[in-house]
Order: C-alpha cells, then structure tokens, then sequence
C-alpha cells in the first residue's frame, strides 16, 4: 500500500495526542542523584517536590499557556504519588481560587510542603490518578504513597476512583520492581487508556 504523506489509518479528528510529562524535581532526587543509596531514606517517603521543582512547573505551565496547548488537552491521568500531583495540578491546574468559589479546589494551600497556594479546578482538564503511571514500586520509602483519604483531603478535585484500595498494596518493604515487570506494567496502561481513547470516539 502506497502511503501519502500525512495519511493515517484514522482520520485526525478520531486521533487522539497523549502528552508524556515526568514529574518535576522531588526532594528525593536531590540526594538520590549524589548517592543512589539515599533513595532508602525514610524521610523521603511519597517525595514532595523541591523549590526547583515548583520552578520547573511555572515554566512548563507558562508554555502550556503561551503556546495554547492547555486549550487542546481533555484529560490529565497521573501517579498517584506527591510530586506528580502536585505537577499535574500545577502544570493544568485553574487560576486564582477562592475559598469563595463553589467549585473544590485541585490542590489544597501549602499541600506536601509546597508553601503554594490553593489551586483551583476552574477551567482546567480534569485530572484522573491510575497507579498504572507509577514509575517504580517497592523498597523505596519515595516510591510508596500515601493513602487515598490523605489525598482526597490534599487534593479534592482529583478523581481517585480508579484506585483499588485506600492503602498502598502494591508497595512492598522488601521487593523491587524488575526493568521487564515495569515494562510490563507501562504497557497495561497503553492498553487501558486505549481502551479509554476509544470510548470518547
């Protein structure tokens, strides 16, 4: 079959784009990337991000906003880990909440340290948690998450539906996760949320 440039097997208005962020820098990154063995440190438990990663949001939220891509995006799925929320949120997340507003916030003020105001869900996609997009599970204090009650407090307007339990039972103490089980894992998400994609057709 010969192939035109620009053709497809779908047309485009029945194509969907999926976006791959990586969360901004977590404090666990920090001394992790000195010394792989402080990825051990139980201080670093679901890893919030650092001053420089909420500078890395502000930079990626204002070029999501210049150059209008934050008008095209439907959904945002992200880890239900800290510092992804607190990317995603940061990054799509609504301008100028108010307690005054009758819409819940996506992220409560000063949520996992940020010292950053609210956010709120005002004109932004809406944002869906799957621990499918975890990046690494086990041994890692910074790979474990908190439970979903503690999220739902920090983040209202998340949707954590889609989350088998309250507590994280997919984190173990003393098991890591192999290069081939992650690999795996990525691809049940493609599979799931092309079973998503195909659903908004």
């Amino acid at each position: 079959m010969d192939c035109v440039a620009g053709s497809s097997l779908f047309p485009l208005h029945r194509c969907k784009t999926i976006h791959l962020v990586r969360h901004a820098q977590g404090i666990h990154n920090v001394e992790g990337d000195k010394n792989y063995n402080a990825y051990i440190n139980p201080d670093y438990f679901d890893a919030h991000l650092t001053p420089l990663g909420w500078q890395q949001v502000d930079n990626l939220r204002k070029h999501v906003r210049d150059s209008g891509l934050i008008n095209t995006i439907d959904l945002v799925i992200a880890s239900p880990m800290m510092r992804t929320l607190q990317t995603a949120v940061g990054v799509f997340g609504g301008e100028g909440y108010t307690d005054k507003t009758d819409v819940l916030p996506l992220m409560v003020a000063n949520a996992g340290n940020s010292y950053r105001a609210a956010i709120s869900s005002l004109n932004s996609p809406p944002v869906v948690a799957v621990e499918l997009c975890r990046e690494h599970l086990g041994v890692h204090p910074c790979d474990r998450r908190r439970s979903v009650s503690e999220y739902q407090f920090l983040f209202p307007a998340v949707d954590f539906s889609l989350l088998d339990s309250d507590e994280d039972t997919w984190w173990k103490a003393n098991i890591r996760e192999t290069k081939e089980e992650l690999a795996a894992r990525g691809l049940k998400f493609l599979n799931w949320y092309e079973l998503v994609i195909i659903r908004n057709f």
